[in-house]
């Protein structure tokens, strides 16, 4: 590699070398192609020696080229700003006011301006950096500031951040557990084929009920309208809003019963389908709904009325932004294919005269999008309080996904803030030895700042609502992030992100919104993230296939050598339930659909096998087996499943010294079927469809979910 493009990427945060996290580490060296490629679409030229040194030199020179950048993000006790003046006014009058960005109040504050000895020239002028202290006591929260020098003013935004993210009360004296649920996939006797917000509602009370204090569940953001089998909860249009999907038809205020018996058949037939049927389930739930708008809008003087206007204005042009644009996705995907990128030109950009008048011409469309959102956000707030009323002590732990579909209302809708051309995904680990290409769209880190962070901090914030905990997927992001390029997806490297901005932002809207945050760290880690996670108090996640000696061919961790500041699990959405990975059914999964050969799938089931020895070895000598159920042989050769192994499982992760254990209720109730197989679409395998086998009526009398609940009692 040309050792100024090296330098370039350097700079850039684009990894020109890096190694995987398989089971046999490979190291990866980067084509100069690619290096010139993502440079490009981080700003920077860089197609031959003479663009790259251009780079090079306006790199240096921008931070030169600016008195204050547009936010400093700092920690109380340690606010630092750094400012760049003329050298001759360098002795000049100095002055420093800070303004509460929510009060609106200002004040000066006492600082000090100390010389870092560092200059540059820009044409004529030489220009020195000066680092100015405040050492006035300043809350958490964000602040305009206003800095003066001689008769010139400048100004800026400060995050000031908290030492440690925010920790519930409960995990600060002992433990808790709880469930990880996909939403989706609760049954009941009365909803239309899917979970929805009232089944969670029964949820939470059975949890109160259990001595449940956290529900964990996936990502709850809104999905393509016009092709609801885009089913992927991690691959979003707007995570600023929910999904419509999960609305209760029958707990909406308009609703009336005989609204459902034209259709009392097919809903039968939905609720009585082993998977999710979402091409019938979501068009049959619009089609009421629009009913149900229908009579919202005769009533243009009542309260509900008011309340939709309120919530409207509140979310402002994000709301009018996703509301737009699943306008034009549904108008346009009648004669156009290809997403919005294949939309005319005009219609590419939503602050285009053509798009305007599309918006006028749509206004009812557009409202009843509005008012998709307005119903989900009322209902969810019942969730909310019903979470209050039975008193669990964390409640929701929700799931932020590292990025967002990229034929979405988030990259429609700002274009600039996402890396053009370039796809989120990771490389091969010791789970996926194929790596991963999520086709997810990235924030630009340059841009990101440059907005002062505003988007993240949005997306946070939506996130956070409702939520007494939040699980960051790949959090690995804030640090760096796996990119591909989309006209070469073999190949990929990382981009860095100001690890210590986006943490000390996730702190401060920790505490403001009393929200613990959990990272979700499993893959390729980067050497001494972890202990920066902890330092900021940040939870990791814990799985127990995970917990694995020798790179995952060893012991499993015994229960007191887990990390006491995490959320453990048995596995993950992603990972076999406990039954199916026992018979090795993942493993035919996977050689039924060529994703691996004959070679390895034979290799998998040799290790698969050792891999059970030791977990029964693990759980005897932890003494997690029932009493009444004790292990009656080794099982290794296919004889039976062994009974009460979930029990015994469950005793031993809720024996474990992490302080949330959350229960799965596919390993409970013996499911044999993945939620989701990563590297596949539903043309290969019904990703996201799985449906619970027992309803939430019937839950509590279950003979497996009694028992598994009790042995967790007695473990935890």
């Amino acid at each position: 590699m040309e050792e100024k493009l090296k330098q370039l990427a350097d700079k850039l945060g684009i990894a020109t070398t890096y190694s995987d996290a398989g089971l046999v580490k490979k190291e990866y060296e980067i084509p100069d192609t690619t290096i010139r490629f993502i440079a490009e679409k981080l700003g920077y030229k860089a197609g031959n020696l003479g663009e790259v040194e251009k780079s090079l030199a306006d790199f240096e020179k921008r931070r030169w080229q600016r008195t204050l950048e547009n936010i400093y993000v700092v920690e109380q006790g340690n606010i630092h700003i750094d400012a760049v003046v003329p050298n001759e006014q360098t002795q000049s009058y100095f002055a420093l006011k800070v303004e509460n960005s929510d009060t609106g109040i200002s004040s000066d504050v006492t600082f000090e301006i100390h010389p870092t000895g560092e200059t540059s020239s820009i044409g004529k002028t030489i220009y020195a950096k000066m680092l100015l202290t405040i050492t006035s006591e300043l809350p958490i929260g964000y602040y305009n500031i206003t800095f003066t020098v001689g008769d010139k003013s400048y100004k800026s935004k400060l995050a000031v951040a908290p030492k440690e993210c925010y920790e519930n009360e409960l995990l600060k004296e002992g433990k808790a557990w709880g469930y990880a649920v996909q939403l989706y996939s609760l049954k009941s006797e009365h909803n239309w084929g899917v979970g929805d917000f009232t089944d969670l509602q029964r949820f939470i009370e059975i949890c109160a009920r259990s001595g449940a204090n956290v529900i964990g569940l996936n990502p709850l953001n809104v999905l393509v309208h016009t092709f609801p089998e885009n089913a992927s909860p991690y691959s979003s249009i707007s995570r600023l809003f929910l999904n419509p999907l999960y609305i209760d038809i029958e707990a909406v205020p308009e609703y009336k019963p005989e609204d459902k018996e034209a259709i009392k058949d097919k809903l039968e037939e939905v609720r009585a389908s082993e998977l999710i049927r979402y091409e019938e389930v979501y068009p049959l739930k619009i089609e009421v709904l629009e009913k149900l708008y229908g009579r919202f809008m005769a009533d243009l003087t009542s309260q509900r009325q008011r309340e939709f206007h309120e919530f409207v204005e509140a979310q402002g042009e994000d709301l009018h932004r996703l509301a737009l644009f699943q306008t034009l996705y549904d108008i346009k995907s009648t004669y156009r294919v290809g997403g919005w990128k294949g939309w005319e030109d005009e219609f590419q950009n939503p602050n285009t005269p053509e798009v305007r008048k599309f918006a006028e011409e749509y206004a009812d469309k557009i409202r009843f999008f509005k008012f998709l959102q307005f119903e989900t956000f009322r209902q969810f707030k019942q969730v909310e309080e019903k979470i209050k009323e039975c008193g669990l002590k964390i409640g929701l732990y929700r799931d932020l996904a590292v990025g967002v579909g990229k034929d979405s209302a988030e990259l429609w809708s700002d274009h600039d803030l996402f890396i053009k051309d370039l796809g989120a995904g990771a490389p091969p680990d010791a789970m996926f030895t194929a790596g991963q290409k999520w086709c997810l769209g990235a924030f630009n880190p340059y841009v990101l700042k440059e907005r002062c962070y505003e988007p993240f901090i949005k997306i946070l914030r939506a996130n956070m609502q409702g939520a007494g905990a939040l699980r960051m997927d790949h959090v690995m992001w804030l640090t760096r992030l796996y990119m591909i390029p989309d006209k070469d997806e073999t190949i990929g490297t990382y981009i860095q992100y100001n690890l210590k901005d986006m943490l000390n932002i996730v702190a401060i809207e920790s505490w403001r919104n009393k929200c613990q945050i959990v990272g979700e760290s499993i893959g390729n880690v980067p050497e001494g993230f972890i202990e920066q996670l902890e330092a900021k108090n940040v939870y990791a996640l814990s799985v127990l296939w995970e917990e694995r000696k020798d790179m995952g061919w060893g012991d499993f961790n015994a229960p007191w050598e887990y990390r006491l500041k995490t959320f453990t699990s048995v596995g993950t959405h992603d990972m076999p339930p406990l039954k199916m990975w026992w018979f090795g059914y993942d493993i035919a999964l996977k050689y039924d659909l060529q994703m691996i050969t004959e070679e390895e799938k034979t290799n998998d089931y040799h290790k698969r096998e050792q891999d059970r020895w030791k977990l029964l070895h693990a759980l005897d000598i932890n003494g997690c087996w029932p009493e009444d159920n004790l292990r009656k042989g080794d099982y290794l050769y296919g004889e039976a499943y062994p009974e009460g192994i979930e029990e015994a499982v469950h005793t031993f992760a809720a024996k474990t010294n992490s302080k949330v254990f959350l229960a799965q209720l596919e390993d409970i109730l013996h499911v044999e079927k993945l939620q989701n197989l990563p590297g596949t679409d539903i043309d290969k395998y019904p990703n996201w469809r799985r449906k619970l086998p027992i309803a939430l009526e019937k839950l509590e009398d279950d003979i497996a979910y009694i028992r598994n609940i009790n042995a967790i009692h007695k473990a935890r």
